[in-house]
C-alpha cells in the first residue's frame, strides 16, 4: 500500500453533505464526495464521466484535524430586489419574493488528508495533475480557495510507501508560525473503516456527479498522539 498526502487549508471551506438551496451545510472535515471532486477537477474528469471517476471513489480515505477551524456561516439573499426575477428549476421565472440562504462554513482551518491505493501510479498522476490542474480547485464552494497549494513539496514526502494510518500518525503537524509555540498534545484524526464500525457518512459517490447518487461508508475517530514535527503553513 502507498499514501499520498493532499493539504487543505484555507480561510473558507465547507464540506455539507445534506444542503438545500436555502440551507448549506458543513460537515467539521472534508467529505469523501468533496475530495474526489477535487482530485476529479485536477484531472479534468466532466461530471458525467462514471468510467474515470470511480476509480477515485475506492481511494481509502483519513483526515487529521491539524487545524479544525471555527464553525460560521453567511446570510445570503436571492432575487430580493424589487425588480429581480428568480428561475424556478422548470425554467419559469418567478417574481413573487427572494430567497434567504443560510450558509455554513468552517474558517481558518488546516487538514491534512491521506488517500491510501496500492496503485501508486495513480497517486503520482493525481500528486502531479494537483500541481497543474485542470480546472480551479476549491475548498467546497468556488469561491472558497485555498491558501496554500493543496498538494505537499519533495521535502514532505507527498507520496510515502507506507499504510495510510502509519503515515497521517508521524507526518508533521500543519501549523503557522504564530502557532509553532503551541503545539498540540494530541491531535484528531477521522479514518474510513474497513467494516460497519464507526459513525455513518453519506458522502460515498456511487455514481457520477452529474447524476449526484451518494452511499455510505463508516469513519472512525480517535485522538492521535502529536509526533512532535512541524510543516510550516505560512497562511
Amino acid at each position: 500500500m502507498a499514501t499520498l498526502l493532499l493539504r487543505l487549508v484555507g480561510p473558507m471551506q465547507s464540506w455539507g453533505t445534506t444542503s438545500r438551496f436555502d440551507q448549506r451545510d458543513t460537515g467539521k472535515e472534508p467529505s469523501k464526495s468533496g475530495v474526489s471532486g477535487l482530485l476529479a477537477a485536477a484531472l479534468g474528469i466532466d461530471r458525467g464521466n462514471w468510467a474515470d471517476l470511480e476509480p477515485l471513489t475506492h481511494l481509502a480515505m483519513a483526515v487529521r484535524h491539524d487545524r479544525p477551524g471555527l464553525p460560521k456561516h453567511d446570510y445570503q439573499t436571492v432575487g430580493c430586489a424589487r425588480q429581480d426575477t428568480i428561475i424556478r428549476a422548470d425554467g419559469s421565472q418567478a417574481k413573487d419574493g427572494g430567497v434567504v440562504s443560510t450558509r455554513h462554513y468552517l474558517a481558518d482551518a488546516a487538514f491534512l488528508v491521506g488517500l491510501e491505493s496500492p496503485d501508486v501510479d495513480l497517486l503520482e498522476r493525481l500528486h502531479g495533475a494537483l500541481q497543474d490542474p485542470v480546472w480551479l480547485l476549491a475548498l467546497g464552494r468556488k469561491s472558497y480557495l485555498p491558501a496554500e497549494p493543496l498538494w505537499l513539496p519533495d521535502s514532505q514526502n507527498p507520496i510515502q510507501g507506507a499504510p495510510l494510518r502509519q503515515v497521517m500518525e508521524h507526518q508533521p503537524w500543519l501549523a503557522t508560525r504564530r502557532m509553532q509555540e503551541q503545539a498540540p498534545v494530541k491531535l484528531l484524526m477521522s479514518m474510513e473503516s474497513s467494516d460497519s464500525s464507526g459513525a455513518m457518512r453519506m458522502d460515498q459517490p456511487i455514481s457520477s456527479f452529474a447524476e449526484r447518487r451518494f452511499g455510505a461508508r463508516f469513519v472512525h475517530s480517535e485522538w492521535i498522539p502529536f509526533s512532535g514535527g512541524v510543516a510550516d503553513v505560512p497562511a
